[in-house]
């Protein structure tokens, strides 16, 4: 095929006063015309800096000290800023990890889409502007959007709009960062889907960087994996994914979790990236289990060991070689003796705003977003909420910790009724909630060091800690002392959402609300969290609302989860069942959208069901979407619920006959302890 895109030999430093760091050394790889190339490793390896260099972006403290990119023959790194402004958007193009804050909130989304058109003069000839934007929306699967703000949109239309917005100029190569991440699942297939789509009618070329291999074996012909700035392996997807020849490879994809319960080829990564540890020799070898006394002096260059494969460690033999699988055997999670009920919450109705006066005048209330939700919540115990974006879980979570006044219900902590809003509950309440955000560039003081931003909450609730705590929690979030004196900016993504967990567990609290707290963190740093959390749990009772979308994650520690959909409960199950036999059309239908580690993973599934019409509270709020729904009974009636005693499910189908047409599995015993109830 030929080449689009050649990086060589490429070097780049951070640095400023105190001197110069490398970060990327010698990474060199290629892009063919119409090829997508996955980039994947762990947060600060370096595979960002790698990506936006290919469209000329650096940091002010950053420096190229050697290398070439050579794109269809010229060298970008020789380009000056202008040549480089005709180049971004035309014929390389970018889609970001965050289309909030990569759409400009004060302007229609129309507008922007128009700006780039404009910008690079690439409107078709014999096409209006307007019939453009729309024929782009159209080609991204968005009605016409323009006239919308991005506020006004989900997370998953906002990135639709910005892959819009990239490929309005039919670029040659699309450099994609994370654009999926803390997308849920249903909508992060429907991009998946869509690139595919975009890839085969365009003909573009796409470098994606993410930490996600199992979305990356959906899309890309080759991956390079990097650790610690450098390349350590480059081979075909399905070479890499069935049979990793480096040992890094090899941890990174034992540490992904699913949900089918398979045996997994060996184990995950151990310990964390250290630049301050790492030997003269492989980079990798204080984690390398099949490291020598050799690795340790002498550097890994990448070699060709195929002709579609290079790796950079001289074992790698061992490491493809036949390995014992390790089985993972999913249990239900059994909590010995009489557990005490930490958190109720009973018949809880919430909305956002106030009618106005015309409305009060009427009668008329704000709709609720969430409707009749009960849920407890045991000491130890750890309660996962999923669904799709939208769904509510988060609004809950908000309710929970104080921050949204519910319209109707009762949430009680320890038997005790909880005063609705923040400001009306005592410090010891407080305490014993914590909420650890989804996204940490907005929950971190950026003007802050990372001491203060931890001893601020120790000094709020009177808490004496020494600096021994602060680097002992470090330790257990994958961080060291040395972060201490660091300012949010300074860390990677993955590592503030550390620094906010470690934060929440300096103060000992008995319930942990997690709002989606792994979604930006790559699969090794979600392991150890997810660890963490655990003996958390075990070892001091901390009880835990888990809110996710990744039901791959959730049955790593979950006891029970709660399925939401538009507002309201679906399914409530502990683990084990709500996996093996999920009845549930709609938790069917997140298993089914949970990306594997084969492409016919999604090939050979549906697609994705259109979108809901159905009235919030009245009927079922599936109906619509349901590939089982039943006439007009679903749209206009509500469903009963149908109680277990290990949950429930709410639907007009009969337990036994959701089990009938359900995925292969044993749904007996479920099905023959339900009852109906109003």
């Amino acid at each position: 095929m030929q080449k689009l895109i050649e990086v060589r030999n490429l070097n780049i430093a951070y640095g400023g006063a105190a001197g110069w760091t490398n970060v990327v050394q010698g990474v060199s790889f290629e892009i063919a015309r119409g090829e997508a190339f996955g980039l994947v490793g762990e947060s600060g390896c370096g595979k960002s800096t790698v990506a936006y260099r290919l469209l000329g972006y650096g940091t002010i403290n950053s420096l190229v000290q050697t290398g070439e990119i050579i794109f269809d023959g010229t060298d970008l790194l020789k380009l000056g800023a202008t040549a480089l402004t005709r180049l971004r958007g035309d014929r390389i193009a970018l889609v970001p990890q965050n289309p909030t804050t990569s759409l400009s909130p004060g302007m229609r989304v129309g507008t922007q889409v128009r700006e780039m058109i404009a910008t690079h003069r690439a409107l078709p000839q014999g096409m209006t502007m307007e019939a453009r934007i729309v024929e782009l929306f159209a080609l991204v699967g968005l009605p016409d959007v323009g006239h919308c703000y991005p506020h006004e949109l989900s997370g998953g239309q906002q990135q639709r709009v910005t892959i819009a917005m990239a490929v309005a100029c039919n670029p040659d190569l699309l450099v994609l960062d994370e654009p999926t991440t803390g997308l849920d699942v249903t909508t992060q297939r429907q991009i998946i889907q869509l690139l595919a789509d975009l890839r085969a009618r365009i003909g573009m070329a796409m470098l994606y960087v993410t930490h996600d291999l199992a979305l990356l074996a959906q899309i890309a012909d080759r991956v390079g994996v990097m650790y610690a700035g450098q390349l350590v392996e480059v081979a075909p997807c399905e070479e890499l994914l069935s049979a990793p020849a480096h040992p890094y490879s090899r941890g990174l994809i034992a540490s992904i979790p699913t949900t089918d319960g398979a045996e997994r080829q060996g184990r995950g990564l151990r310990g964390v990236l250290r630049r301050d540890q790492m030997s003269t020799g492989c980079k990798f070898e204080p984690r390398c289990d099949f490291a020598t006394t050799a690795c340790r002096t002498m550097p890994q260059v990448l070699e060709p060991v195929t002709d579609a494969r290079s790796v950079a460690c001289m074992r790698w033999r061992d490491v493809v070689a036949p390995q014992a699988p390790v089985l993972v055997k999913r249990e239900n999670k059994k909590i010995i003796g009489e557990p005490a009920r930490l958190l109720s919450v009973a018949d809880l109705n919430l909305s956002y705003g106030r009618p106005g006066l015309f409305d009060r005048l009427l009668g008329r209330t704000s709709p609720s977003v969430v409707r009749d939700i009960d849920l407890e919540l045991y000491a130890g115990e750890v309660v996962a909420l999923v669904g799709e974006s939208g769904s509510g879980k988060s609004t809950i979570a908000r309710a929970i910790s104080g921050r949204l006044p519910p319209r109707t219900g009762i949430i009680r902590l320890d038997g005790a009724a909880l005063a609705p809003a923040l400001k009306d509950r005592s410090v010891e309440e407080l305490r014993q909630i914590q909420y650890i955000f989804q996204n940490p560039d907005a929950s971190l003081n950026p003007r802050r060091r990372i001491r203060s931003i931890l001893e601020r909450p120790i000094d709020h609730f009177g808490i004496k800690v020494d600096e021994k705590a602060l680097e002992s929690v470090l330790e257990n979030v994958g961080l060291h002392a040395g972060y201490l004196d660091r300012f949010p900016e300074q860390l990677s993504g993955g590592e503030r959402q550390r620094i906010a967990i470690a934060r929440a567990l300096l103060v000992n609290p008995k319930l942990l609300i997690c709002d989606e707290i792994l979604s930006a963190l790559d699969v090794s740093v979600q392991a150890r969290i997810v660890e963490l959390l655990r003996s958390l749990k075990e070892k001091h009772a901390v009880a835990m609302l888990f809110i996710s979308h990744d039901l791959a994650v959730v049955q790593e520690f979950a006891d029970r989860v709660a399925v939401l959909y538009r507002g309201e409960l679906m399914q409530l199950a502990d683990i084990a069942t709500l996996l093996d036999a999920p009845l549930h059309p709609y938790t069917e239908m997140l298993l089914e959208a949970a990306p594997g580690l084969r492409r016919d993973h999604y090939v050979s599934r549906p697609p994705a069901f259109p979108v809901s019409k159905a009235i919030p509270g009245v009927g079922c709020p599936l109906a619509g979407r349901c590939p089982r729904q039943v006439g007009s009974l679903c749209a206009e009636t509500r469903p009963p619920v149908q109680v277990s005693d290990n949950g429930f499910i709410r639907c007009h189908l009969a337990a036994d006959e959701l089990a009938t047409h359900a995925s292969p599995a044993d749904h007996s015993d479920f099905a023959g302890q339900v009852r109906s109830i109003s």
